[in-house]
């Protein structure tokens, strides 16, 4: 847009709920968006510098992870996420024009989508044969073109609303009602979201070796630190059968004593461990701290091993001095 500072990246095409997402961003409405076919372009948009920072899907309170992100920003040049944004989710089925429901036969969407509205499909359409697509809006507005290979798409409202010529079959048809997806805005590496006290930290850590108690020694690196984690997935690395990476979202800032502590535990048993962000949380929860974990405590306890570590030099060289004057 003319006049813009800033361009933001994002999985499209235009409607997607990642494009809602992105829309939350206080500056996005100013800003050049560019729709991107896939993760994997949107992220290489930011690497390669054409655009400042990218919006793209990380999780969704149905269906999990969403696994294209979390390989795409486990490898590859590093980014970092900035912000994370909240979008609940509703879904209308489309048609191409002149279809009825009776007459759906093929239905794109995303994955995602479809299996967040298996009942009502399952209910209305029963023979329906699912078309796999790269995004809810992308499945919608093929329906458009003259070689369209299905009759219906599942997409978000915002789609239906700024395509009249498609006809809605079905309205909120998704299975939960209250389905979230959660986004992440990701930059090149710089400094980090400023310490707000409802923060979250995300890090992707290699499994050094496949052995019993590999992930617990992972897991201890927090857990006897007080940092709570919210989210803990696997993922293959892809290198061969049984080797994994773990993508984990931990409560906190890394410039908090414990959150800092435990990710310098994390980097002694498993040097590939991989600092994906410090940000704000988008529910604005603040994370409780037990006292015994605080940043004072940790300060204290290591004010108190200097003093014993002084106490122990002084010691020494006045043995040292003793042995010499002897």
């Amino acid at each position: 847009m003319p006049g813009s500072s800033r361009t933001y990246a994002f999985l499209g095409p235009e409607g997607t709920f990642t494009e809602a997402a992105l829309l939350q961003v206080p500056d996005a409405l100013q800003a050049v968006r560019v729709p991107a076919s896939n993760v994997n372009a949107a992220l290489d948009r930011v690497r390669d510098g054409s655009a400042d920072a990218a919006m793209v899907p990380i999780e969704n309170s149905v269906e999990g992870g969403v696994t294209a992100t979390l390989d795409a920003i486990a490898s590859g040049e590093e980014l970092r996420i900035i912000r994370e944004v909240l979008v609940p989710i509703s879904f209308v089925l489309v048609a191409r024009p002149g279809i009825g429901l009776e007459e759906v036969r093929r239905v794109s969407t995303h994955g995602h989508a479809w299996a967040q509205c298996r009942l009502w499909v399952d209910k209305h359409i029963p023979e329906a044969e699912y078309v796999p697509g790269s995004s809810t809006a992308a499945a919608a507005l093929g329906l458009l073109e003259q070689d369209c290979t299905y009759d219906a798409a599942i997409c978000a409202p915002l789609v239906a609303r700024e395509h009249p010529e498609l006809s809605v079959l079905g309205e909120d048809i998704g299975d939960n009602p209250g389905a979230v997806t959660r986004f992440i805005l990701v930059s090149r590496p710089g400094a980090l979201p400023a310490r707000t006290g409802a923060d979250k930290t995300t890090v992707v850590v290699p499994l050094p070796e496949d052995r019993p108690g590999a992930l617990m020694e992972i897991l201890d690196q927090f857990a006897s630190r007080g940092v709570n984690l919210s989210r803990i997935e696997s993922r293959p690395t892809g290198q061969y059968l049984g080797h994994y990476f773990f993508s984990i979202d931990a409560d906190g800032h890394a410039g908090e004593a414990r959150v800092g502590d435990a990710l310098a535990g994390l980097h002694r048993i498993s040097p590939g461990t991989r600092f994906l962000g410090s940000y704000p949380r988008a529910d604005k929860q603040v994370t409780p701290v037990a006292a015994h974990t605080s940043d004072a405590a940790f300060s204290a306890a290591n004010t108190w091993v200097q003093s014993i570590l002084g106490a122990e030099s002084v010691a020494g060289e006045s043995g040292s001095e003793a042995s010499r004057t002897a």
